[in-house]
């Protein structure tokens, strides 16, 4: 059965085509700084968003159609969106998917029914990957929407929450390495605290810590060799998040030396909503040694919670992929945790919303190149920092000399002397005519 008979497969027609359902920027094939796109821009499905999410927010109810042809609630809806996903897969020409152990199948009050479940979907989605080459990106378990999470899971007050976590990710991690995921995710989305009358902060946080080293032991143990991940978020659903951004999360993970195992997965939106640019999370996780994978979406910053849009900002992009480029190449990928809007409600607005996801991070990385080969702006940096390459600044880089020595320095300056200019309008100015020239 077709669920997406109205497209073939979408093909690059280049900027001036009018057909909605055909890329104007993305061409897999074309060759940017001796690469093909399609290794630059190693897309992923989210499970959740695109074949599970239906529209609802907390003010009203589903606006969506996303049975595809099955009873809600049922295996057979499970198996309905599994041959729905990978076929809109093939036709977009994404590589790669990502999920939830709760998207694929209907959850129950009964741990032993729920793994007989996922297996028998996990078996499905094996066959299909093998038919299409199609491959998955990381895989988490939800440990967020289940009222029992409502005080966290590696957080929680209870035992027997906690024990209910310990045994989600042990079978989300079986299937992940069993569909052969990159990587795997721990989003906590309820890791954190409302109020301190009521918290050991100390407590949670060793923990959380003590639940992530035995999974990573375990994953080890099952042949799992991929990345382990943390995605950071300063808020919502919980006031005080202990994953508020990267450098918080590189600490935690610095302080329990889980550092070894785990990178960060950046997310464009909880990058905003924890007060910080996305290229500067970016920045902050690459220049650790951290940045793995990537989530890719926008937020609106007229609204105060994630609302995981589809990227259309080429100036965000842009900058995304500049940091993409002076890493080299992730261990992860680029995840479209992202839906379409409420009112958006067809199968052709979902196709049509990748399109300009995929178009417009296609035009990120066209731009990213052009201000790399340009070189301007890194050579400005570079010259920015050059009293650091002789004398005094080049002993202070290389650590070697003392405060005393410093401080008899300084008394010879002329304290009317400034730095240099930072040049900012000027460097915007040229990012803007390599974008727009």
């Amino acid at each position: 059965m077709s669920y997406f008979d109205f497209i073939g497969k979408i093909q690059y027609e280049g900027a001036k085509t009018k057909n909605p359902f055909a890329f104007k920027f993305y061409n897999p094939d074309q060759k940017v700084l001796g690469k093909t796109m399609r290794q630059h821009l190693p897309f992923s499905m989210a499970w959740w968003h695109n074949l599970c999410g239906e529209g609802g927010d907390i003010f009203g109810n589903s606006t969506i159609n996303k049975s595809f042809g099955a009873k809600k609630g049922t295996m057979e809806h499970s198996f309905s969106k599994v041959d729905a996903g990978f076929e809109f897969m093939q036709k977009l020409g994404i590589d790669y998917f990502c999920f939830h152990d709760v998207d694929l199948i209907p959850e129950i009050a009964n741990f032993a029914e729920n793994n007989r479940r996922l297996d028998e979907i996990s078996d499905y989605i094996l066959k299909k990957m093998q038919e299409t080459g199609i491959k998955c990106l990381w895989g988490t378990a939800n440990m967020f929407s289940n009222p029992r999470f409502m005080n966290g899971a590696g957080s929680s007050n209870s035992a027997d929450v906690y024990c209910c976590a310990a045994a989600q990710i042990k079978k989300a991690l079986d299937l992940t390495v069993k569909l052969g995921g990159k990587g795997y995710v721990f989003w906590g989305g309820r890791e954190g605290y409302d109020t301190l009358l009521n918290t050991d902060i100390k407590f949670e946080l060793d923990n959380i810590a003590y639940l992530m080293k035995m999974s990573v032991e375990y994953g080890r143990s099952i042949g799992f060799n991929g990345d382990f991940y943390i995605e950071p978020k300063p808020k919502e659903p919980m006031k005080h998040q202990y994953d508020f951004d990267a450098a918080t999360a590189i600490g935690f993970l610095r302080n329990y030396g889980l550092d070894k195992d785990f990178k960060l997965n950046i997310e464009a939106n909880h990058a905003t909503l924890a007060g910080h640019s996305f290229q500067h999370e970016l920045r902050t996780a690459a220049i650790n040694g951290m940045l793995g994978s990537i989530d890719i979406n926008q937020g609106d910053l007229l609204l105060g919670w994630d609302t995981d849009e589809f990227p259309a900002n080429v100036y965000e992009s842009t900058l995304c992929m500049y940091e993409v480029l002076r890493v080299g190449e992730l261990s992860g990928g680029l995840n479209f945790d992202a839906k379409t809007r409420r009112s958006s409600n067809t199968l052709e607005d979902m196709v049509e919303a990748y399109i300009l996801g995929m178009d417009t991070f296609a035009l990120g990385l066209i731009n990213a190149a052009k201000l790399i080969e340009d070189g301007r702006i890194d050579d400005f940096a570079e010259k920015r920092y050059s009293s650091f390459s002789e004398g005094i600044g080049l002993r202070i880089r290389e650590k070697d000399v003392k405060l005393q020595e410093l401080a008899d320095y300084a008394q010879r300056l002329n304290l009317v002397d400034s730095p240099s200019s930072g040049k900012q309008e000027s460097l915007e100015s040229i990012v803007n005519a390599i974008l727009f020239g």
